[in-house]
């Protein structure tokens, strides 16, 4: 179900409040916003997708789809795709005919006019109701959950008075009675639950700042910049009850700044940005490297370059982190495929910063952070924390900060330990820290901190893979779009094609040797994201030898990447293989 209008029009408040009451009955949803970038007004859009499973991304074409007006449900092109299958809602007020809507080359299955603004002022007395209008519309015709609805309409309007919660019901009443008084030709209506008990309905960033704190972060360094903020919001309520403190500083560089001084006096430290703010962040992620300090840095990724697409998704910024850096620089990247699991990659970037001592960059996504998901409730105890190496008695009588050690970890104190004491600088040091411009130590260092990182590329835990090991054809994907490939090859698998699927939370250092063995038996396949240049793809292939018949498939973002493109390709893949080799294909091979 997609819905857009203008900003103002309460399209958003409309998908939230459907998908809580959704979630309150036991269904399985998901919810994704999408919004212009202008700081006020603009056009705004939601997609809800319902389910008695699992929902693993917003969908293909919409079943149903709500314009308040034609011109910004437009903009949204790919990102609200209507069939011939999709029951179309609008508001009459835009003086279009049903039988002229402007959806080019497209003939709905049903299509509604719909006096939502005059009923929301009728029963309102302003056009700010049409949301609640919207949400009996929705019910009347899908039946999907009016009391938990409209119980929904009351904890939302208790706090602004009993009048203005009277008309928000109204609105939705008279939405809901026009619903019943023009019947689908075709009716619809949501099978009921197959879970008993309401779900948690959540965001990715709300669960990553949540489970920093749970890691034992008591530092956040930020600067407000979409879409990460809403991290450092949390931060701000949540992490004084946990002796915390956050700082939000003047400037993206500033607030790394911060973060690392936070991790270089003991504490568990992290910060927040997008793909602008990574830029600004760049020399200091060199200096955590080289001074070998823990830190997180969560990169919630959106559209580039530059300014770009601040409110669009994209996956478009793996090659700034792992190659934006001065000299030779090896730091782990990790990245959630969803709301549930960013709790457990948010746990993981911490553990490994502070067993490794190396800043870790979390990849997020416009998507994952700032979508609904109904998630499970998090069992923490079955999560393990790690605590950085420190220096015991011995160690401290004559204290080698970076002390060459067998597995490159070496005992790190702070500030105010007794015989802790040392230089922590950006330029080139020894064991003990003194800098210098001796080029043996300096491969001798170079060697510590890429050797102490070995054992992280043959973490199999870090790695999802499903399917026949044996199996022909293959998807790797990872980020957001893993939730499209996830369904993807159900539906493959399904059609009786042999897939296996590889999903990382570990991007970068490219896990060779595991690799190397899913594609072992590959002889065709995808590897998938939202990227114009296929960035996952590209750095595989700088590591791997990737089959020749696995190709990439790549969109650049607010482009999305459905399900069905995915098995589409992949039956393409399947028909070519069974195809007899040309002459010519011949002739090269021999």
């Amino acid at each position: 179900m997609g819905m857009a209008g203008s900003g103002g029009d309460g399209i958003v408040s409309a998908g939230e409040s459907l998908i809580s009451a959704a979630a309150y009955e036991g269904y399985h949803a998901m919810m994704t916003k999408s919004f212009g970038s202008q700081v006020r007004g603009g056009e705004s859009s939601c997609r809800v997708r319902l389910s008695t499973a699992r929902v693993q991304n917003p969908g293909g074409t919409l079943d149903v789809a709500i314009a308040l007006n034609w011109e910004d449900f437009l903009k949204f092109g790919a990102e609200l795709p209507v069939s011939g299958d999709t029951v179309v809602i609008y508001d009459s007020k835009t003086g279009v005919e049903p039988g002229q809507i402007p959806l080019v080359g497209v003939t709905p299955k049903e299509v509604f006019a719909v006096p939502i603004g005059e009923m929301a002022r009728r029963a309102a007395g302003t056009d700010k109701a049409k949301n609640s209008v919207v949400l009996g519309l929705i019910a009347g015709w899908f039946g999907i959950a009016p009391g938990s609805i409209v119980r929904g309409l009351n904890k939302k309007f208790a706090k602004k008075g009993p009048e203005l919660l009277a008309a928000n019901e109204r609105a939705f009443h008279l939405g809901e009675e026009f619903a019943k008084e023009h019947p689908l030709a075709t009716p619809r209506a949501m099978a009921p639950p197959t879970s008993s008990g309401s779900k948690m309905l959540t965001d990715g960033n709300d669960m990553c700042a949540a489970a920093a704190i749970l890691a034992g972060c008591e530092f956040f360094g930020g600067y407000p910049i979409t879409p990460s903020t809403e991290i450092m919001q949390f931060f701000t309520r949540e992490v004084w009850k946990y002796g915390g403190a956050v700082v939000q500083a003047e400037d993206e560089i500033a607030s790394i700044g911060a973060a690392l001084g936070a991790s270089f006096a003991g504490k568990k430290a992290m910060t927040a940005t997008s793909g602008p703010g990574m830029a600004l962040k760049t020399e200091i992620l060199g200096l955590a490297t080289i001074a070998e300090l823990p830190l997180v840095i969560v990169n919630v990724q959106r559209g580039g370059p530059s300014t770009g697409l601040p409110t669009k998704p994209e996956q478009s910024d793996l090659f700034q982190a792992a190659f934006s850096a001065s000299g030779d620089v090896l730091r782990p990247i990790l990245a959630p495929t969803s709301v549930a699991d960013t709790v457990d990659v948010t746990v993981e970037a911490f553990n490994i910063a502070e067993h490794y001592q190396t800043p870790v960059i979390l990849l997020s996504d416009q998507e994952i952070a700032q979508r609904k998901e109904t998630v499970d409730p998090i069992d923490t105890s079955r999560f393990t924390f790690i605590e950085r190496k420190r220096p015991t008695a011995v160690d401290l009588q004559s204290y080698a900060r970076f002390r060459m050690t067998e597995d490159g970890i070496s005992p790190i104190s702070h500030p105010g330990m007794k015989g802790g004491n040392y230089q922590g600088a950006g330029i080139e040091h020894n064991e003990q820290g003194n800098p210098t411009a001796s080029g043996k130590v300096h491969a001798a260092m170079n060697a510590k901190r890429f050797r102490k990182l070995a054992p992280l590329q043959r973490r199999r835990d870090l790695f999802r893979i499903d399917g026949d090991p044996d199996a022909p054809f293959a998807l790797v994907s990872w980020g957001s779009i893993a939730g499209v490939c996830r369904e993807a090859y159900l539906r493959a698998t399904a059609e009786g094609l042999a897939v296996k699927l590889l999903v990382p939370w570990l991007v970068y250092p490219v896990a060779e040797e595991i690799y190397r063995e899913f594609f072992g038996s590959v002889r065709a396949g995808l590897v998938v994201e939202a990227s114009h240049q296929g960035q996952l793809y590209r750095i595989l292939r700088m590591y791997v030898d990737v089959p020749r018949g696995v190709t990439s498939f790549a969109r650049d973002g607010a482009n999305p990447i459905q399900p069905g493109d995915v098995v589409e390709r992949l039956r393409a893949a399947a028909l070519a293989l069974q195809s007899p080799p040309s002459a010519q294909q011949i002739a090269c091979e021999e």
